[in-house]
């Protein structure tokens, strides 16, 4: 089916260890994410408190491109506090089984039961986000999550609008470089099979 290793949500296990997301940043190789695993990795050895929220210049968050069954959609959903389409995804607050935080928050953010995460991680970026007078970056560990056939999506109070998106549609939602390349960088891996 596909060339990573898949895993529920149950058969994750936590380390609160930072190494642990040194580890899953590690194990990332795509193309284009160099510079910002190397800027990861800087900020797990200067700040402890790196998988914290509250840590600046940034922290760890976690990323799920949701793909539907038949491997020709992915889920956005408009952040209701970033007022951008994004694909899921949420801050580490304090794990460091960063593969857990993006399967967490796809859960979370989509309604979906039964999504599994594939590892290694299909793409690093660091960006800024800025809400409520709060600037700030983050370091984000992104994963190619499938959802099972039937799913439905459901979504939460953090989105305004979530929806299956095919890829000749991407183009209408204003999404930014890091994002397209996240996108691509999934497609590559669920065809690499």
């Amino acid at each position: 089916m596909t060339g990573g290793r898949g895993v529920g949500l149950t058969s994750l296990s936590s380390h609160p260890d930072p190494s642990r997301a040194w580890l899953e940043v590690t194990a990332s190789r795509e193309p284009g994410t160099a510079e910002a695993r190397q800027e990861m990795l800087d900020l797990l050895i200067e700040r402890p408190d790196a998988l914290d929220r509250t840590c600046r210049p940034g922290h760890f968050t976690g990323s799920a491109l949701v793909m539907h069954p038949d491997g020709e959609r992915i889920v956005l959903l408009f952040h209701t506090k970033l007022q951008r389409w994004l694909q899921p995804g949420g801050h580490a607050d304090g794990d460091a089984n960063l593969a857990r935080v993006a399967l967490r928050e796809a859960v979370e953010e989509t309604g979906m039961a039964g999504l599994r995460v594939l590892r290694p991680a299909i793409d690093l970026d660091v960006h800024q986000v800025s809400h409520g007078g709060d600037t700030h970056l983050h370091f984000d560990v992104r994963y190619l999550v499938l959802a099972p056939v039937g799913a439905e999506i459901v979504g939460n109070h953090e989105s305004e609008d979530i929806r299956w998106v095919a890829p000749d549609d991407l183009d209408d939602f204003g999404l930014d470089h890091g994002t397209h390349r996240m996108i691509a960088a999934g497609w590559r891996r669920l065809a690499d099979g």
